[in-house]
């Protein structure tokens, strides 16, 4: 499905979400140094863990808004949240109220991501929605890619600059998403958002995802994606301690009498940049290669090399084994992008699918409050016992991953649904 012949509603999106991602990873990997440089590490290191969990209560009021308000309203009020928490970031010298922002715009985020994806449901056909989904992740890996690299130059010489600059984005966005984007919510009716909504919306939202988990198919699905997302998440995490510990300076390459060397910390970058440029160029071919594959394979080849690419590192310093092995991960990393929602908008029920993709983005909040434990642990257990770890949790996505699929074969042919 080209990118000409999408809704005009999804072209305006990508173009908006491409561009905050930008912003939004010139900041973000430097803001555990920013906040540990004023309060500690030690303080840091916990408040980090609290994102996480607020984000639990973002993806219950925004799955929730996007079906009984329609996608629009909730992707409103969203982005309408990370514009005023920008600019309190912006305007504050207190360190505590900068944190308080910090959250605020991660909640602004969970807010919006549900309604997004059900958009995105709503509007493109089931065989054309891995490729569109894929397309969004492209674009947002771009930023990921860019971003780091102008961020370390803007958040250390002019981090209010770039605030402002996050700030007027969102702003910008905020008018156009009221502006243009049209309700995509089916049988949709204009209701009106206020405090009593949300409050009576939240609390059956809370009752309604207590449904949701107890799906045993979909239970699965949040628990092969949490196991998953703890071994993937640690390119960010483990790894880094790793490299920088245990792998030692040395030469990229010969040539003559010239020689390029790199320490641990460059090594480490550049297998960061090798693994953005790698989703960059690399998503959308093996989407297509793979369109053949049902996704149960894709998740458990996913499971397969992320896990098993992360292992094998511990059993190499070697510089170029390590860009190999950063290969091997990323592929991991990559075949899964395409299916993460595809499983949900197939199984959703229309009138609850804000809800559940809402609730299926309980994966990667379980994963990223997990995955840090191995940070945790690394102070008692050797290098590879936490890759045996990491390990473990690969295998165990496989497994879940294989019992989700044959639950859910057998709903289907209990309930006579067509995949």
């Amino acid at each position: 499905m080209k990118i000409s012949t999408w809704n005009t509603s999804l072209k305006i999106r990508l173009i908006g979400e491409m561009l905050f991602n930008l912003l939004y990873w010139m900041y973000f990997p430097f803001i555990t140094y920013y906040f540990g440089s004023a309060l500690g590490n030690n303080i840091a290191g916990i408040f980090m863990t609290i994102p996480p969990l607020i984000g639990i209560i973002g993806i219950i009021i925004g799955g929730n808004l996007a079906d009984r308000l329609g996608r629009r309203a909730a992707m409103l009020l969203g982005t309408s949240i990370r514009t005023i928490m920008f600019c309190i970031f912006a305007i504050s010298d207190s360190y505590w109220l900068n944190y308080l922002a910090f959250i605020g715009i991660g909640l602004g985020g969970t807010i919006y991501g549900p309604a997004s994806d059900a958009m995105v449901a709503d509007l493109v056909p089931q065989e054309a929605r891995k490729q569109v989904f894929v397309t969004f992740m492209t674009a947002n890996n771009i930023g990921a890619v860019i971003g780091p690299v102008l961020g370390s130059f803007f958040f250390f010489n002019y981090l209010s600059e770039l605030l402002w600059a996050c700030t007027i984005v969102m702003l910008v966005y905020s008018i156009i998403v009221y502006v243009k984007i049209d309700e995509t919510m089916p049988n949709y009716s204009r209701k009106r958002i206020n405090a009593n909504s949300i409050s009576s919306g939240f609390k059956e939202a809370w009752n309604g995802y207590g449904e949701i988990l107890s799906d045993k198919v979909f239970l699965l699905y949040i628990l092969g994606g949490a196991s998953a997302v703890i071994a993937i998440m640690q390119l960010d995490l483990y790894l880094s301690v790793y490299i920088i510990n245990y792998v030692p300076s040395q030469k990229l390459f010969v040539w003559n009498n010239l020689s390029v060397a790199l320490d641990s910390k460059e090594i480490f970058a550049w297998m960061l940049v090798l693994n953005g440029v790698l989703f960059v160029f690399f998503v959308l071919p093996i989407t297509k290669l793979l369109k053949s594959w049902t996704d149960r394979n894709v998740f458990i080849l996913s499971a397969i090399l992320a896990g098993g690419g992360l292992f094998l590192v511990g059993f190499s310093t070697n510089i170029w084994m390590l860009f190999l092995l950063t290969i091997i991960f990323t592929f991991g990393e990559i075949v899964r992008a395409p299916v993460i929602n595809n499983f949900v908008s197939d199984y959703a029920p229309e009138h609850a699918r804000g809800k559940y993709m809402g609730a299926s983005r309980l994966q990667f909040t379980i994963g990223r409050f997990l995955a840090p434990l191995t940070v945790f642990l690394a102070e008692w257990v050797s290098p590879m016992g936490i890759f045996s770890i990491i390990l473990f949790f690969a295998f165990m996505s496989v497994i879940l991953y294989i019992k989700l699929y044959k639950s859910y074969e057998r709903y289907i042919t209990r309930v006579g649904r067509n995949t």
